[in-house]
Protein backbone atom coordinates (compact mmCIF):
# COMPACT_ATOMS: atom_id res chain seq x y z
CA UNK A 1 0.00 0.00 0.00
CA UNK A 2 1.48 3.43 -0.94
CA UNK A 3 2.46 5.66 1.94
CA UNK A 4 0.27 8.43 0.51
CA UNK A 5 -2.73 6.47 1.81
CA UNK A 6 -1.70 7.38 5.36
CA UNK A 7 -3.91 10.15 6.70
CA UNK A 8 -2.20 12.94 8.63
CA UNK A 9 -2.89 13.20 12.34
CA UNK A 10 -5.40 15.94 13.06
CA UNK A 11 -4.39 18.63 15.55
CA UNK A 12 -7.74 20.12 16.48
CA UNK A 13 -8.69 22.04 19.57
CA UNK A 14 -11.88 21.19 21.39
CA UNK A 15 -13.55 24.26 19.90
CA UNK A 16 -12.49 23.13 16.41
CA UNK A 17 -14.11 19.74 17.03
CA UNK A 18 -17.30 21.35 18.33
CA UNK A 19 -17.43 23.60 15.27
CA UNK A 20 -17.05 20.59 12.95
CA UNK A 21 -19.67 18.61 14.84
CA UNK A 22 -22.15 21.50 14.72
CA UNK A 23 -21.55 21.99 11.00
CA UNK A 24 -22.38 18.30 10.44
CA UNK A 25 -25.47 18.69 12.65
CA UNK A 26 -26.73 21.67 10.65
CA UNK A 27 -26.27 19.81 7.37
CA UNK A 28 -27.61 16.42 8.45
CA UNK A 29 -30.53 18.08 10.20
CA UNK A 30 -31.42 19.94 6.99
CA UNK A 31 -31.53 23.28 8.80
CA UNK A 32 -32.69 26.18 6.65
CA UNK A 33 -32.45 29.95 7.13
CA UNK A 34 -35.05 30.92 9.70
CA UNK A 35 -34.82 27.67 11.69
CA UNK A 36 -34.01 28.05 15.39
CA UNK A 37 -31.21 26.04 16.95
CA UNK A 38 -31.20 24.16 20.25
CA UNK A 39 -30.26 26.17 23.30
CA UNK A 40 -26.60 26.62 24.11
CA UNK A 41 -26.93 24.59 27.31
CA UNK A 42 -28.61 21.73 25.46
CA UNK A 43 -25.83 21.64 22.84
CA UNK A 44 -23.22 21.55 25.60
CA UNK A 45 -24.97 18.65 27.33
CA UNK A 46 -25.40 16.71 24.08
CA UNK A 47 -21.70 17.08 23.23
CA UNK A 48 -20.47 16.62 26.79
CA UNK A 49 -18.51 19.87 26.79
CA UNK A 50 -18.65 23.21 28.57
CA UNK A 51 -20.98 26.02 27.58
CA UNK A 52 -17.94 28.27 27.21
CA UNK A 53 -16.50 26.04 24.49
CA UNK A 54 -19.87 25.85 22.74
CA UNK A 55 -20.25 29.62 22.91
CA UNK A 56 -16.83 30.10 21.27
CA UNK A 57 -17.67 27.65 18.49
CA UNK A 58 -21.00 29.36 17.87
CA UNK A 59 -19.27 32.75 17.75
CA UNK A 60 -17.34 31.51 14.71
CA UNK A 61 -20.60 30.80 12.89
CA UNK A 62 -21.84 34.25 13.88
CA UNK A 63 -18.70 35.81 12.44
CA UNK A 64 -19.38 34.01 9.16
CA UNK A 65 -22.97 35.23 9.18
CA UNK A 66 -24.37 31.70 9.38
CA UNK A 67 -26.28 32.18 12.63
CA UNK A 68 -27.57 35.15 14.58
CA UNK A 69 -29.06 35.67 18.04
CA UNK A 70 -32.64 36.85 18.44
CA UNK A 71 -33.50 38.55 21.70
CA UNK A 72 -35.60 36.30 23.93
CA UNK A 73 -35.88 33.75 21.12
CA UNK A 74 -32.46 32.13 20.83
CA UNK A 75 -30.15 31.40 17.92
CA UNK A 76 -31.40 31.19 14.37
CA UNK A 77 -29.80 29.96 11.18
CA UNK A 78 -29.65 32.86 8.78
CA UNK A 79 -28.93 33.46 5.14
CA UNK A 80 -25.12 33.80 5.06
CA UNK A 81 -23.50 36.84 3.56
CA UNK A 82 -21.24 35.01 1.12
CA UNK A 83 -19.29 38.17 0.25
CA UNK A 84 -19.13 39.71 3.71
CA UNK A 85 -15.81 38.30 4.80
CA UNK A 86 -14.27 38.85 1.38
CA UNK A 87 -15.31 42.48 1.49
CA UNK A 88 -13.31 43.06 4.67
CA UNK A 89 -10.02 42.27 2.94
CA UNK A 90 -10.82 43.59 -0.55
CA UNK A 91 -8.44 46.51 -0.21
CA UNK A 92 -5.46 47.00 -2.55
CA UNK A 93 -3.37 47.91 0.50
CA UNK A 94 -3.93 44.42 1.92
CA UNK A 95 -3.55 42.38 -1.28
CA UNK A 96 -0.42 41.32 -3.08
CA UNK A 97 0.06 41.82 -6.81
CA UNK A 98 -0.79 38.22 -7.73
CA UNK A 99 -4.08 38.29 -5.84
CA UNK A 100 -5.03 41.62 -7.43
CA UNK A 101 -4.27 40.20 -10.88
CA UNK A 102 -6.46 37.16 -10.23
CA UNK A 103 -9.31 39.27 -8.89
CA UNK A 104 -9.12 41.48 -11.97
CA UNK A 105 -9.23 38.42 -14.19
CA UNK A 106 -12.46 37.48 -12.43
CA UNK A 107 -13.82 40.87 -13.43
CA UNK A 108 -12.96 40.20 -17.07
CA UNK A 109 -14.59 36.77 -17.02
CA UNK A 110 -17.79 38.20 -15.51
CA UNK A 111 -18.07 41.13 -17.90
CA UNK A 112 -17.39 39.08 -21.01
CA UNK A 113 -20.05 36.61 -19.89
CA UNK A 114 -22.71 39.17 -18.96
CA UNK A 115 -24.32 39.23 -22.39
CA UNK A 116 -27.04 36.60 -21.95
CA UNK A 117 -28.24 38.12 -18.67
CA UNK A 118 -28.24 41.66 -20.05
CA UNK A 119 -30.22 40.71 -23.13
CA UNK A 120 -32.86 39.13 -20.89
CA UNK A 121 -33.17 41.97 -18.39
CA UNK A 122 -32.18 45.27 -19.99
CA UNK A 123 -34.75 48.03 -20.47
CA UNK A 124 -34.91 51.05 -22.78
CA UNK A 125 -34.02 53.20 -19.76
CA UNK A 126 -30.83 51.18 -19.32
CA UNK A 127 -29.76 51.86 -22.92
CA UNK A 128 -30.56 55.54 -22.45
CA UNK A 129 -28.42 55.66 -19.31
CA UNK A 130 -25.48 54.00 -21.09
CA UNK A 131 -25.77 56.49 -23.95
CA UNK A 132 -25.75 59.38 -21.50
CA UNK A 133 -22.53 58.11 -19.90
CA UNK A 134 -20.92 57.52 -23.30
CA UNK A 135 -21.87 61.05 -24.42
CA UNK A 136 -20.27 62.62 -21.34
CA UNK A 137 -17.18 60.47 -21.79
CA UNK A 138 -16.83 61.51 -25.44
CA UNK A 139 -17.15 65.21 -24.61
CA UNK A 140 -14.65 65.13 -21.75
CA UNK A 141 -11.02 66.11 -22.28
CA UNK A 142 -10.02 65.22 -18.73
CA UNK A 143 -8.31 61.81 -18.44
CA UNK A 144 -9.36 61.28 -14.80
CA UNK A 145 -12.95 62.16 -15.63
CA UNK A 146 -12.94 59.75 -18.56
CA UNK A 147 -11.64 56.99 -16.30
CA UNK A 148 -14.42 57.72 -13.81
CA UNK A 149 -17.03 57.57 -16.55
CA UNK A 150 -15.52 54.32 -17.83
CA UNK A 151 -16.02 52.80 -14.38
CA UNK A 152 -19.57 54.18 -14.25
CA UNK A 153 -20.39 52.67 -17.66
CA UNK A 154 -19.28 49.20 -16.58
CA UNK A 155 -20.93 49.61 -13.18
CA UNK A 156 -24.24 50.20 -14.92
CA UNK A 157 -23.80 47.01 -16.92
CA UNK A 158 -23.51 45.17 -13.61
CA UNK A 159 -26.63 46.90 -12.29
CA UNK A 160 -28.50 45.90 -15.45
CA UNK A 161 -27.85 42.25 -14.58
CA UNK A 162 -30.25 42.55 -11.63
CA UNK A 163 -28.03 40.11 -9.75
CA UNK A 164 -27.29 41.48 -6.28
CA UNK A 165 -24.25 39.24 -5.78
CA UNK A 166 -22.69 40.34 -9.07
CA UNK A 167 -23.43 44.00 -8.25
CA UNK A 168 -21.87 43.73 -4.79
CA UNK A 169 -18.85 41.94 -6.18
CA UNK A 170 -18.31 44.72 -8.71
CA UNK A 171 -18.55 47.36 -5.98
CA UNK A 172 -15.95 45.48 -3.95
CA UNK A 173 -13.59 45.38 -6.93
CA UNK A 174 -13.81 49.09 -7.79
CA UNK A 175 -10.64 50.03 -5.84
CA UNK A 176 -8.76 47.34 -7.80
CA UNK A 177 -10.33 48.55 -11.08
CA UNK A 178 -9.07 52.05 -10.33
CA UNK A 179 -5.48 50.96 -9.80
CA UNK A 180 -5.33 48.68 -12.85
CA UNK A 181 -7.09 51.25 -15.08
CA UNK A 182 -4.66 53.98 -14.06
CA UNK A 183 -1.63 51.75 -14.60
CA UNK A 184 -2.75 50.68 -18.07
CA UNK A 185 -3.74 54.22 -18.99
CA UNK A 186 -0.10 55.26 -18.68
CA UNK A 187 1.44 52.27 -20.49
CA UNK A 188 2.94 52.69 -23.94
CA UNK A 189 4.23 49.15 -24.55
CA UNK A 190 0.95 47.66 -25.81
CA UNK A 191 -0.09 48.24 -29.41
CA UNK A 192 -3.87 48.55 -29.86
CA UNK A 193 -5.66 46.48 -32.50
CA UNK A 194 -6.93 48.10 -35.68
CA UNK A 195 -10.37 48.43 -34.11
CA UNK A 196 -11.00 48.21 -30.41
CA UNK A 197 -14.70 48.07 -29.56
CA UNK A 198 -15.85 51.24 -27.81
CA UNK A 199 -18.65 51.89 -25.37
CA UNK A 200 -20.70 53.03 -28.36
CA UNK A 201 -20.12 49.67 -30.04
CA UNK A 202 -21.25 47.85 -26.90
CA UNK A 203 -24.42 49.96 -26.74
CA UNK A 204 -25.21 49.29 -30.39
CA UNK A 205 -24.73 45.55 -29.86
CA UNK A 206 -27.12 45.64 -26.91
CA UNK A 207 -29.64 47.59 -28.95
CA UNK A 208 -29.70 45.44 -32.08
CA UNK A 209 -27.18 42.61 -31.74
CA UNK A 210 -26.85 39.26 -29.99
CA UNK A 211 -25.33 37.94 -26.74
CA UNK A 212 -22.54 36.31 -28.77
CA UNK A 213 -21.84 39.59 -30.54
CA UNK A 214 -21.76 41.42 -27.22
CA UNK A 215 -19.29 38.88 -25.87
CA UNK A 216 -16.98 39.42 -28.84
CA UNK A 217 -17.18 43.19 -28.58
CA UNK A 218 -16.57 43.15 -24.84
CA UNK A 219 -13.50 40.99 -25.38
CA UNK A 220 -12.29 43.48 -27.97
CA UNK A 221 -13.08 46.36 -25.62
CA UNK A 222 -10.94 44.85 -22.87
CA UNK A 223 -8.15 43.81 -25.26
CA UNK A 224 -5.30 45.49 -23.36
CA UNK A 225 -6.16 43.63 -20.15
CA UNK A 226 -6.70 40.28 -21.86
CA UNK A 227 -3.37 40.68 -23.67
CA UNK A 228 -1.57 40.50 -20.33
CA UNK A 229 -3.48 37.50 -18.90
Amino acid sequence: MPITRLRPIEHLTQVDKIENRLEEYFKEGHFKPGDFLPKEVDIAQALGVSRTAVREALSRFKTLGIIESKKNRGMMLTRPDVLGNMQRVMDPRLLDAETMREMFEMRLVIEIGLGHILFRRMTPDDIERLEEIADREQRSDDRIERLRLDVEFHAHLYRMSGNDTIIRFQNMLIPIFDIVDKVHATRTDITPPSHRATHRDLIEELRSGTPAGFRNKMESHLWYFLDKM
